[in-house]
């Protein structure tokens, strides 16, 4: 006789709470280190190549994270895996508030990567255990408390870094974060494990892939020393090629994989990802020029500006991010995928090219900055509401995970480079690059940005490819 699953178990407004809680811890704890990163440099005695690598390093395991976990749910049941998760974030904050050095902090921050899965198996909780309807709004307060969340950790990480320490910028949202999975656990009832998946996780090219991307991180970061370091550098390019032949290869082969190749070979696919990636490069550029041009010192061409200060400028790009995703997928739905992610493009462009030509007052760069956040909103999202709806229903998770990776790898290629250019931008016995050196990565990012034009006149203008 087959059993009959008893029905989910519903949920009231206290489990919401408890899961916004979280959102919002998480949000804060994932936002501290962007606007102390100068901040972070100095005490750490950090290159601007390894203060890129600190700022991407959370995102990227996130990245590799989520599949994973969200295969663990379907197999476990998403509080299991949440709760298990959120063990791992906090730990990696204990690891972050009490570093002593760089490694140590990177070892924290990598296991805070945790945290990206954390989003995904709230949503499925939540419809699990609500009717569709109360679902979406759920999701929806759920959603916008992260967002609330790291615009709290953005304002809230240099006051406490200055007037602290740097340990507590990162201990108390991890405080939080340990209070909320508390009440998760007590408020969030058990939900059923789903039906085992025969083919497992695919191990292989998860470790192929976190082998490529941190290889290629150490290329980019070393690119500034080639003429002193030429064998490291060509060794590592020798490792780097070895991994993404590697992954290609079991990907290809894999029952089921991470990350299905087979699916760019579909033009709304590789289209999306291409300019997913180069939008991210564009974004990201600025994301980590910014604030180190508002901590140069008001002596020379910068402003002097502490966490605080850097904190408080970048709130309006924060806003104007948390708005953009809504404003994407209205007008995606009105005007096309192709309207949007060409008027997101044609923003950012000119943004970035104004903040390479005029970056004298603070005003220019918040202003700057918010285009830009505003712009990769507007492009990401019709990028990705594009995506989903020109694939099947069961091609949808393995083409958004498509778009996920590389926007990571875009995001990441970005900062580093732009940390590069800054160390190679320095004057020998400097450690305030030269202001040509900000310049430079602004028209870089311009150029690589505008590139996705040529892609983007070539999409369908519907949603749906």
């Amino acid at each position: 006789m087959p059993t009959t699953l008893d029905p989910p178990v519903r949920i009231g407004k206290a489990a919401v709470g408890a899961l916004g809680a979280l959102a919002v811890a998480t949000g804060a704890l994932e936002s501290v280190v962007t606007p102390t990163l100068p901040l972070l440099q100095r005490e750490l005695d950090m290159s601007p190549a390894e203060g890129a690598l600190l700022s991407v390093m959370l995102l990227i395991t996130g990245a590799l994270i989520t599949p994973v976990a969200g295969k663990f749910g379907d197999r476990y049941g998403g509080k299991r895996v949440l709760i298990r998760l959120m063990s791992v974030v906090a730990a990696g904050g204990l690891v972050s508030a009490l570093a002593p050095n760089l490694p140590v902090l990177l070892l924290g921050q990598v296991l805070q990567g945790a945290m990206v899965g954390a989003l995904p198996l709230s949503f499925i909780l939540v419809r699990e255990h609500l009717p569709a309807g109360e679902a979406k709004v759920a999701i929806g307060v759920v959603s916008g408390l992260f967002v609330g969340g790291g615009m709290a950790g953005t304002l809230s990480a240099g006051p406490v870094a200055e007037q602290l320490s740097r340990h507590w910028m990162f201990a108390l949202p991890t405080m939080a974060v340990v209070g909320a999975t508390v009440l998760v656990n007590r408020l969030m009832p058990h939900d059923p494990p789903g039906r085992s998946d025969e083919s497992g996780v695919d191990w292989p090219g998860l470790v192929l892939l976190s082998g490529t991307l941190v290889t290629l991180m150490l290329v980019l970061a070393l690119a500034p020393e080639i003429a002193s370091r030429p064998l490291v550098l060509a060794a590592l390019l020798v490792v780097l090629a070895a991994f993404v032949s590697g992954w290609v290869a079991v990907e290809r082969r894999a029952a089921s994989p991470m990350v299905d190749l087979r699916m760019l070979a579909r033009p709304a696919v590789w289209k999306s990802c291409v300019l997913t990636f180069v939008i991210c490069v564009g974004t990201s550029v600025p994301v980590y020029l910014v604030p180190q041009l508002f901590a140069v010192s008001a002596d020379g061409y910068g402003f002097g500006a502490g966490a605080t200060e850097i904190g408080f400028y970048l709130l309006p790009g924060a806003i104007a991010a948390s708005l953009a995703g809504p404003l994407g997928g209205m007008g995606a739905r009105r005007f096309g995928s192709r309207a949007v992610v060409t008027a997101g493009i044609v923003i950012m462009v000119a943004a970035l090219i104004a903040l390479a030509a005029v970056h004298t007052e603070v005003w220019h760069l918040v202003i700057g900055k918010t285009m830009i956040a505003l712009a990769n909103g507007l492009c990401v999202t019709a990028m990705v509401t594009g995506t989903a709806t020109s694939v099947d229903r069961s091609d949808t998770g393995i083409a958004t995970s498509l778009v996920l990776v590389t926007r990571v790898l875009g995001f990441a290629v970005g900062v580093q480079a732009s940390g590069a250019i800054l160390t190679a931008g320095t004057p020998s016995g400097s450690d305030v690059p030269a202001e040509s050196a900000f310049v430079t990565g602004f028209v870089i990012a311009g150029a690589v940005t505008a590139s996705a034009l040529l892609v983007a006149r070539t999409m369908n203008k519907g949603v749906r490819e």
